[in-house]
């Protein structure tokens, strides 16, 4: 019986029938309108809250700008989830806030500055403008490959490439022929987009698994407990096998007839003045 090989495993050209390089094409295209929320309010909010910091409408938008990436981090962490195959879930590092008036208010801000996953998050909503500014290339690839590869249906066609020397770089698609090779470059434009944005959201997803995730803590001490427990599960409470209840009596009988310098001696032993016929 012949078996297929799955699409998505095929080198180069299985990136295409991925499902999951959709997604990751989609978790690019949503960074974009992100970075403009990230601009607009956690950077703009941080440089006021700096620039005033001397007063105290300064510290206080700079603190709500702290917090507040701990929201846009939450964010971050449900799409990573959803679009690049992470686990992640929020880090439980908050310290134990008082409750009540405005102490409680002051020590639940204070919980939030002092939780490492409060900065690891900060330093994550910063690095994701260079994620969007990445993006950038392969929305670009794939947005003049798919216009290529729809040449053949809508030629006379003549797309524009830049500029070379301050005059536009166009190219006249008037013929059968030339439609056919734009939709080839088309094809080939659309692979190169697809493996640029696997690769850009791979990034993506190292970041967030080491900004946005609890850090595993593992215990050293579990293997050794697990020796131990079943070393003294041998040793004290089961016996090997072929032991039996008079064997034990037996090494029972033994040690109690152990001396103290550890050699053993006869408990009842024989008469030195008896006969030595008798003594057999």
């Amino acid at each position: 019986m012949v078996s297929l090989r799955p699409l998505a495993a095929l080198p180069v050209v299985g990136v295409a029938a991925d499902g999951r390089t959709y997604r990751r094409l989609l978790y690019l295209l949503i960074a974009v309108p992100l970075w403009f929320v990230y601009t607009g309010f956690v950077t703009f909010a941080l440089a006021f809250g700096i620039v005033f910091s001397v007063v105290l409408v300064g510290v206080g938008v700079l603190i709500a700008a702290v917090v507040a990436s701990r929201i846009a981090a939450g964010l971050e962490r449900w799409l990573a989830n959803r679009l690049l195959g992470t686990d992640l879930v929020a880090a439980d590092d908050l310290p134990a806030a008082a409750d009540g008036g405005s102490s409680g208010a002051v020590a639940t801000v204070r919980a939030y500055l002092s939780a490492p996953s409060t900065w690891r998050g900060l330093g994550f909503v910063s690095l994701k403008f260079w994620v969007t500014v990445l993006a950038f290339a392969p929305l670009a690839v794939l947005s003049r490959s798919l216009a290529l590869v729809a040449a053949p249906a809508r030629y006379p066609y003549a797309p524009q490439f830049g500029e070379v020397n301050g005059e536009p770089a166009v190219w006249a698609i008037d013929t059968a022929p030339e439609a056919a090779l734009a939709a080839g470059v088309g094809v080939v434009g659309l692979l190169v987009g697809l493996h640029l944005t696997n690769l850009i959201a791979g990034g993506a997803r190292l970041m967030a698994v080491a900004l946005l995730g609890e850090s595993d803590e593992s215990d050293d001490g579990d293997d050794a407990d697990r020796v131990t427990v079943a070393r003294d599960g041998v040793d004290g409470d089961q016996a090997p096998d072929g032991d039996s209840d008079a064997d034990r009596e037996a090494e029972s009988d033994a040690s109690a007839r152990a001396g103290a310098d550890g050699f053993e001696f006869d408990a009842d032993p024989a008469d030195p003045d008896a006969d030595p016929d008798d003594r057999d």
